[in-house]
C-alpha cells in the first residue's frame, strides 16, 4: 500500500503550514492556537477564532471540494482532510459543519433559495451552525427523536427539546432534525430544517461537561419556520443526516492531535524522575510507551484507510467509524497511562505548582471522555461497523 501523499498534496500542505506560521504571529491568534483544547479545539467559538476562519476563507481554503458552480474548486476531499490535519495540529478551528455537513447537503439536496442564501456565507466564514440531532430520549438511537414539526399553512411549527448541542451558544443557525410524520416508520418520518438561533421561541441552557467543555440543551416553544427553510424533501431527513455524519467523521477526526499528544507524553516521561532516577529508565514505563507507540501507528493506518476509501470516490462510512472508535478510545488510554506513569503529581490541574506539563494530563483525562461521544458515540460506531461493515442484522 502506498501511504505517501502526491507531490501536489505535499505542496498544498507546505502552503498551509506557511499560512499558519504567519498566522501564529497575529496578536489574536496566539491566545487560541495551542494543542491543549482537546475536544472543543475545532470550534470557532470566539470573535478571534471566527476572524481566523474568515482569513482562512480569504485564502480560498473553504469549500475546496465543492463544485465550481457553487464557488468551490472541485478538488478531491483529501485536500480538506489535509487542511484539517494541519489546523488540528496547531489547535486552530477546523473547517467542519458549515463547509461539510450543511454546505454539502444543501448543494446536493437544497433548494435554489437555500443555495443562494447560505452557500456564499459559508464560503466566506460569515456564519456558524449548530447541529440539532440528539434529544434526551434519543441519543444513540437518533431515529427515535420526538421533536415535532407540525404543518401550519406556509410554516412548520417546531415543539420539543434538543440536548448536547455543542455550538448552540454561539452559532447563527440551527440545523435541526424533527419528526414531520409520526405515522411513518421512524427512519422515514424525519425532516431537516434551518432555524435562526436568535428565534424568540428558542431557549438555550448550558451543560458543562466533565472536560470543561460546554454543550447545551435547547428548548423549542412553538418555533415557526417558513417552508422555504425545509432542507430537501419532507420526510427524507434521515438520509441527509447519515450523509452529513459520514462526512463529519472523515474530516473532523484527524490523527495529528493524537500523535502530538503521545509525543508530549514521551517528553513528560523524559523530564520526570522517581526515587532520584529518570522515569524513562524504568522497564515498565518503557514497555508501556512502546505499546502506545504501536497503537498510535495503528490509529494512523486506520486513518489512512479512510483517506484511501475517500480517494477512490467512495463514502468511507465504515472506515471512518473504525478510526473514530479506535482513536478516541486510544486518546483515553493515553491519558490513563500518563496519570499512572507520572504518579500523584499528574492529578494536579493547570496553574498548580508542580503539575506535570502544566496540568495537561489531568485535563486530558477528563476531556477525552467527550471525544468518545461527539460525532456519534462509540456505541454508534460499533453499530455502523457491525451493520455496514460486517453485514450483521438489525435487532428486532
Amino acid at each position: 500500500m502506498d501511504l505517501q501523499f502526491s507531490e501536489a498534496e505535499q505542496t498544498f500542505v507546505a502552503q498551509v503550514r506557511a499560512f499558519l506560521d504567519a498566522e501564529a504571529a497575529h496578536p489574536d491568534v496566539a491566545d487560541f492556537m495551542n494543542t491543549r483544547r482537546e475536544a472543543d479545539s475545532q470550534l470557532a467559538d470566539s470573535p478571534a477564532r471566527r476572524a481566523f476562519n474568515q482569513r482562512l476563507a480569504a485564502k480560498g481554503y473553504l469549500g475546496m471540494s465543492w463544485p465550481v458552480e457553487y464557488g468551490g474548486k472541485a478538488l478531491p476531499g483529501i485536500y480538506e482532510y489535509l487542511l484539517n490535519e494541519e489546523l488540528s495540529s496547531r489547535g486552530a478551528p477546523l473547517i467542519g459543519k458549515g463547509v461539510g455537513c450543511v454546505g454539502k447537503t444543501i448543494i446536493r439536496h437544497g433548494s435554489d433559495r437555500l443555495k443562494r442564501e447560505f452557500l456564499p456565507k459559508i464560503l466566506g466564514a460569515e456564519i456558524e451552525f449548530a447541529l440539532g440531532y440528539t434529544e434526551p430520549s434519543s441519543g444513540s438511537d437518533l431515529a427515535s427523536l420526538r421533536l415535532r414539526a407540525t404543518r401550519d399553512g406556509d410554516y412548520w411549527v417546531l415543539s420539543g427539546q434538543k440536548t448536547f448541542t455543542t455550538s448552540a451558544h454561539f452559532a447563527d443557525w440551527y440545523w435541526v432534525a424533527a419528526r414531520t410524520d409520526p405515522n411513518l416508520p421512524k427512519h422515514k418520518g424525519i425532516s431537516l430544517f434551518l432555524v435562526p438561533m436568535n428565534h424568540p421561541g428558542l431557549t438555550v441552557h448550558a451543560i458543562e461537561t466533565v472536560g470543561g467543555h460546554r454543550t447545551n440543551q435547547v428548548f423549542f416553544d412553538d418555533v415557526r419556520v417558513h417552508r422555504d427553510y425545509l432542507v430537501g424533501e419532507e420526510n427524507r431527513g434521515w438520509v441527509y443526516i447519515c450523509e452529513a455524519l459520514d462526512y463529519e467523521r472523515f474530516t473532523l477526526y484527524t490523527i495529528k492531535p493524537l500523535s502530538n499528544k503521545f509525543a508530549a507524553l514521551v517528553d513528560s516521561i523524559k523530564a520526570a524522575r522517581r526515587d532520584d532516577k529518570p522515569l524513562a529508565a524504568d522497564d515498565k514505563v518503557r514497555r508501556t510507551l512502546a505499546h502506545l507507540a504501536g497503537e498510535v501507528e495503528l490509529a494512523k493506518m486506520l486513518q489512512r484507510r479512510v483517506v484511501a476509501a475517500a480517494a477512490k470516490g467512495g463514502v468511507p462510512a465504515v472506515e471512518a467509524a473504525m478510526f473514530k472508535l479506535y482513536s478516541t478510545q486510544l486518546g483515553q488510554r493515553l491519558a490513563d497511562a500518563a496519570m499512572e506513569l507520572l504518579g500523584p503529581e499528574s492529578l494536579l490541574a493547570h496553574g498548580v505548582e508542580g503539575a506535570p506539563d502544566d496540568g495537561r494530563w489531568e485535563h486530558s483525562y477528563r476531556a477525552t471522555l467527550v471525544d468518545t461521544i461527539g460525532g456519534g458515540s462509540s456505541e454508534i460506531q460499533k453499530n455502523i461497523i457491525a451493520r455496514r461493515g460486517l453485514g450483521l442484522p438489525y435487532e428486532n
